[in-house]
């Protein structure tokens, strides 16, 4: 019987489906300190952020036949390492897209109304100084007609750009690998509306860019960095919600103090699990804890698409 490791857990119909498949699932979270022993009873193990397999775990653990990551990016595995020894390793990179993108918009929302700033605040003075936060509070913007430049045009920038596209912002895009096609706003009552889009350089992007949402992988360097803040415009909204050091944090905090940048949304880290205390105390940025694929309907294709992807590579 084959027997799968789910260390980070998998959503029940997941486990529902390889189970079903006569898989033997444990979703007993090991401590990386015990994963090497403990893998030895397994054939292939499934993580999310939290696990890494790293070169040394690999070799330590011959057995393992399938590396599964329940989500897009692939920076806590050494995926070439372990193909290099004939382990298959797979994720769900269109599962979690549609989650992710929504967040980015809770973060723009957040961002333009004050509400990270409003909800510290009106608990403590709301009761006594009412008018002065409405007055604080009073010159929010609204996100139609404004340009939202997208770093990164995967599948996820993509679908970001769906979001804002139907909300009547305009686009402007950057990625490695050109694109030039369209996006397609799925309306009510089965309407389809497929609008051009095409990238630009970066440069354009963030001299251009009303808000800027980053959905790139891991960088060896901040794609924004303190050059990248001198070139935005005045009042730019910065959303992070793809990877930890793809921003320079000190950076963004002495622009969102020179007021060059509006307000930040981060949902990544350059330090996970322990945040820098500067960004989790500023008044203009608004904070979540790397949840952006943490939705039930996320969880449920993710478990989902990485059951099949296990089942088709042992019995396919």
């Amino acid at each position: 019987m084959i027997r799968i490791l789910a260390n980070d857990g998998i959503d029940p119909i997941g486990k529902q489906l390889l189970e079903q498949a006569g898989f033997t699932v444990d979703t007993e979270t090991i401590a990386q300190d015990q994963l090497a022993e403990a893998l030895k009873n397994y054939d292939g193990i499934t993580v999310r952020s939290a696990t890494k397999i790293r070169k040394e775990l690999i070799d330590a653990c011959p057995n393992i036949k399938l590396i599964g990551r329940g989500g897009v990016g692939m920076d806590n595995i050494d995926v070439e390492y372990a193909r290099s020894k004939g382990i298959a390793v797979v994720n769900t990179p269109a599962a979690s897209s549609l989650s992710v993108a929504e967040l980015v918009f809770s973060h723009l929302f957040t961002g333009v109304r004050f509400l990270q700033d409003s909800n510290r605040k009106m608990p403590v003075e709301g009761d006594t100084n009412f008018n002065a936060l409405k007055k604080a509070y009073a010159k929010g913007t609204e996100l139609r007609g404004k340009t939202l430049g997208i770093i990164g045009f995967g599948r996820i920038g993509r679908e970001t750009a769906t979001i804002a596209l139907g909300l009547g912002m305009n686009v402007l895009a950057y990625d490695l690998y050109p694109f030039n096609g369209k996006i397609t706003l799925n309306l009510t009552q089965g309407i389809k509306v497929d609008i051009p889009v095409q990238t630009v350089s970066l440069e354009e992007v963030i001299k251009n860019s009303d808000f800027i949402s980053l959905h790139t992988p891991f960088a060896d360097k901040p794609i924004l960095d303190r050059d990248a803040f001198n070139q935005m415009k005045k009042g730019v909204g910065i959303v992070n919600c793809s990877r930890g050091g793809t921003v320079d944090e000190k950076a963004l905090i002495e622009a969102l103090d020179s007021g060059k940048v509006a307000f930040a949304g981060l949902d990544v880290f350059e330090n996970e699990p322990t945040p820098d205390k500067a960004i989790l105390s500023h008044p203009k940025i608004s904070l979540t804890p790397h949840i952006g694929a943490s939705t039930n309907e996320a969880q449920e294709r993710i478990g989902e698409e990485l059951a099949n992807l296990i089942i088709n590579h042992f019995k396919g």
